[in-house]
């Protein structure tokens, strides 16, 4: 069994839910978090060339523009799969995430020991959703 967390834009979570449910992936934990990578984001500069449209028509403008130390909203997403589902689970994530703009995200792969469902005892691949094993 792996975790995968993966850490992504917090406009495209609705997007990524629906991606992860058609793959069979119906269980997962999501919060809201900030953080930023190496580059921080300048966001006044953004503002204003958003308001004039500058920034939709040349997105390539975004990393030249990056700086300040503001913390940015993300989502946090955790789902535990069987290993054997993960490479499938990381491509959709990566599929629907990537524009390959800065600040499109991260995903980490994490062994698990074991997991127990509370409700009713079960441990191993059989705690895990139905759907995902």
């Amino acid at each position: 069994m792996k975790e995968v967390i993966a850490v992504i834009r917090a406009n495209m979570i609705n997007q990524t839910k629906n991606a992860l449910l058609e793959m069979g992936f119906p269980a997962f934990t999501a919060c809201k978090a900030l953080g930023r990578g190496k580059r921080s984001v300048d966001f006044q500069v953004i503002e204003a060339l958003d308001k004039n449209g500058s920034l939709s028509e040349n997105p390539e403008l975004l990393p030249s523009i990056s700086q300040g130390g503001r913390l940015i909203p993300k989502r946090y997403l955790s789902i535990v799969v069987p290993s054997e589902r993960v490479k499938d689970l990381v491509d959709t994530i990566m599929k629907i995430n990537r524009t390959k703009q800065p600040g499109d995200g991260k995903i980490f792969v994490l062994p698990v020991k074991n997991v127990f469902r509370v409700r009713t005892g079960e441990s191993g691949d059989a705690a895990l959703d139905e759907m995902a094993v």
